[in-house]
Order: structure tokens, then sequence, then C-alpha cells
């Protein structure tokens, strides 16, 4: 009898396939992505010390978005809190989401206000 897999217990062997060659240190830390279904929230962690350093997300957002528009808020919010913190530099961890939709859409706005990775 085969088991059916959920889609988010695909998504966390998807993500642990990633993060078995991503790390985060306190000059490039990573920023670690997590979407559910009305949120989404990015954090930047320092995994070398275990710690977090600066965390966005939807539920910061004083009036409602839609879900791309808010992503691309929170995207903001995180490059703005790294810049606070003198980081210019990432290492992105999508997840295991794809690399489509509100996980792109936080991505590029992050670049775009000064985050490279």
């Amino acid at each position: 009898m085969i088991k059916k897999v959920s889609k988010n217990e695909s998504r966390k062997i998807r993500h642990q396939r990633l993060r078995k060659n991503l790390s985060g240190t306190a000059l490039v830390p990573r920023l670690s992505v997590y979407r559910s279904n009305t949120n989404i929230y990015a954090s930047l962690i320092d995994d070398e010390k275990g710690i977090t350093l600066a965390t966005a997300s939807t539920l910061e957002l004083k009036e409602a978005h839609s879900n791309m528009e808010a992503a691309k808020k929170v995207g903001e919010l995180i490059a703005d809190k790294a810049k606070k913190l003198k980081i210019k530099k990432v290492v992105f961890d999508r997840g295991g989401y794809l690399y489509h939709g509100r996980v792109e859409a936080l991505a590029e706005a992050a670049r775009e206000k000064g985050l490279d990775f």
C-alpha cells in the first residue's frame, strides 16, 4: 500500500535537500522564506550562532494588500532591516517552494532595495 505524501511533506523534503548546501554566517546570513496561505515571512538567520538577526512578515503591514503586493512589501521590509544591520549580501533559502509567484516577488523586491544574492 502506497501512502500519499502531502504537498507540505514534499516541500519539507525539498527544503532538507536544499538546506544541506545552504548556511548563513554573521557576515552573509541566510534569507529564509516561509509562505502560508494567508501570510509570507522572511528571516535573516546566522546559522553558526543559531540566531535570527531580523524578521519581516505581512503581519507587520498596516493596510491590506494582494498576496503579490504584500510579498513585495515584505521583501522591501527585510532589505531595509538588513541595511540597518549593515548586511549587503545574503544566501537565499526559498524554503522548498518553487521560485515563482510570491517567493519570486519577495526576492526581486529585496534585490531592488539593495540586497545581493
